[in-house]
């Protein structure tokens, strides 16, 4: 297949044969099976390139899910050296700047704008199709306000991450409209995930079709959180009231929602999905498998020799600290959940002759329990497959927001959602706390710690200068813009770097 030579960034989702068919004089079919005047002409097309929208959320997730703790004292980088992974030494450690970004920093960005392109595509075609067409069947709206949230998801990723950021909503871009995107206020991206998150709450069911699909619920919950985010408190309980009314409910055991057994169960509003149906074998893509990569990434580096031990090797790159540890009460049952103790695992288990041949580098003694890569649950190239979901969004993070929202205007409620909260983490009502806004942070940290939420959660509150080690107000709140399309394209830089 003819393919153009694509630079790096923002170009990276320009549709290639969108580009020969602009610049090249002949006929596509002559080399193409299939171009786009061919597709969309039936519901199943329909069907089957909205199923393509939902990939890039799967590429993009789990960076933000070890980010969000490698970024404040809940995590370190590990790995194997001071060298391994530069990009997540360079976030632990808080020297990250324009020169010094690599891929992984940049796919957040690229990756991001691929998801939009997607959905516009889709919105661009939704009345009719290349051809002129307009195709109808029963559920297309609901179809679309998938990917409604979709798109709106991938707003909050780039806003979140790295403030302004360029929208464009009604087509998908072209090589003609690089150079003329300009970034847009936060409040204007916002304003637009407000737009889809509302599009999409109109026309979604409480219960999927299929398992995995967005529902009426996730795009309640993440609208609630963009509320939260804007600091518009009223219409973010509202709004999560919602959720909290619906048929969710909290596991009894805290730990095993997080195992492959545990995938889309009572406490998941929404999740991403991974599969290792077809075994993922490209270390240069490893980020756009099918499979979560981030499994291994945050696993135990090294353990060899073990007997029957139920854990499998793994990277590493974001190991839980003593003080995250310490942070838990005793009896606190996320602490053991969160974060798995290798020392103690060793002398409670004298049989399995536990060793290790690495001990990774800023070693604290801890590994993230949370999606710790298990035995038997991956195949091809094993780093690359495992089929553990993402847990975006947990009730019990609905109840910790609408214990928020409520805070101020109804401290009832917010007792309430609180306690059901701790109770669970204890396993009675005696380890309950008063409710106030900064309690339920605490709460937050500690019932989502290893999810990636911490750091994000800090910046809104405006508490990441004074809790982080060598963060910087008016800098670090953000990551810096791709050098590439900053000269390239003459996209504005982030202050600071």
């Amino acid at each position: 297949m003819k393919t153009i030579k694509i630079i790096t960034g923002l170009a990276l989702f320009i549709t290639l044969c969108t580009g020969c068919n602009k610049y090249l004089d002949f006929n596509p079919h002559s080399e193409y099976k299939v171009t786009e005047l061919d597709f969309l002409k039936t519901e199943a097309d329909y069907r089957q390139m909205a199923v393509s929208c939902y990939s890039p959320m799967q590429w993009i997730t789990h960076q933000p899910l070890i980010y969000g703790d490698l970024a404040t004292t809940n995590s370190v980088s590990g790995g194997n050296s001071a060298t391994d992974q530069n990009i997540l030494q360079n976030i632990d450690d808080y020297t990250l700047t324009s020169a010094t970004q690599n891929a992984e920093a940049v796919n957040l960005w690229r990756f991001t704008y691929e998801g939009i392109n997607r959905v516009n595509y889709m919105v661009q075609h939704k009345d009719q199709n290349p051809t002129g067409l307009k195709i109808d069947f029963a559920g297309k709206d609901a179809l679309y306000g998938e990917l409604f949230f979709i798109r709106a998801y991938e707003y909050f990723m780039l806003v979140r991450n790295f403030g302004d950021a360029i929208v464009f909503t009604d087509k998908r871009v072209e090589i003609s409209d690089f150079g003329k995107m300009k970034r847009v206020p936060k409040a204007e991206v916002y304003k637009q995930i407000e737009i889809d998150l509302n599009a999409a709450i109109a026309v979604l069911p409480t219960t999927p079709a299929q398992k995995g699909r967005i529902t009426k619920y996730a795009a309640q919950a993440l609208l609630g959180k963009i509320l939260l985010y804007e600091n518009k408190i009223p219409e973010a309980a509202a709004m999560l009231e919602n959720v909290i009314n619906g048929s969710f409910s909290l596991v009894t055991n805290f730990g095993s929602q997080f195992l492959l057994a545990g995938e889309n169960g009572p406490e998941s509003v929404f999740e991403v999905q991974y599969s290792n149906d077809s075994p993922y074998w490209n270390w240069a893509g490893r980020n756009s498998g099918q499979g979560n990569y981030a499994v291994w990434e945050m696993g135990v580096v090294g353990i060899r020799g073990a007997a029957g031990m139920p854990y499998a090797d793994g990277g590493g790159y974001n190991l839980p600290t003593k003080e995250l540890y310490n942070a838990y009460a005793p009896g606190d049952q996320r602490r053991d959940a969160t974060c798995f103790d290798i020392e103690a695992y060793k002398l409670a288990n004298p049989a399995l002759n536990v060793t290790y041949t690495i001990v990774p580098y800023k070693h604290t003694g801890y590994f993230s329990k949370k999606y710790l890569p298990m035995l038997g649950e991956t195949s091809g190239q094993p780093q690359l497959n495992y089929g553990n979901n993402i847990r975006t969004i947990r009730f019990a993070d609905v109840l910790l927001m609408a214990a928020e929202a409520n805070v101020a205007a109804n401290a009832a409620k917010a007792q309430g959602y609180l306690d059901r909260v701790r109770d669970r983490a204890f396993g009675d009502a005696l380890h309950r706390v008063p409710a106030t806004k900064q309690s339920i942070l605490d709460e937050r940290r500690l019932e989502l710690a290893m999810e990636g939420e911490y750091f994000y959660d800090l910046v809104r509150t405006g508490q990441a200068a004074s809790k982080i080690p060598g963060f910087k107000a008016g800098k670090n709140e953000v990551f810096p813009i791709p050098w590439e399309d900053v000269d390239n394209f003459g996209v504005t830089q982030n202050p600071g770097y």
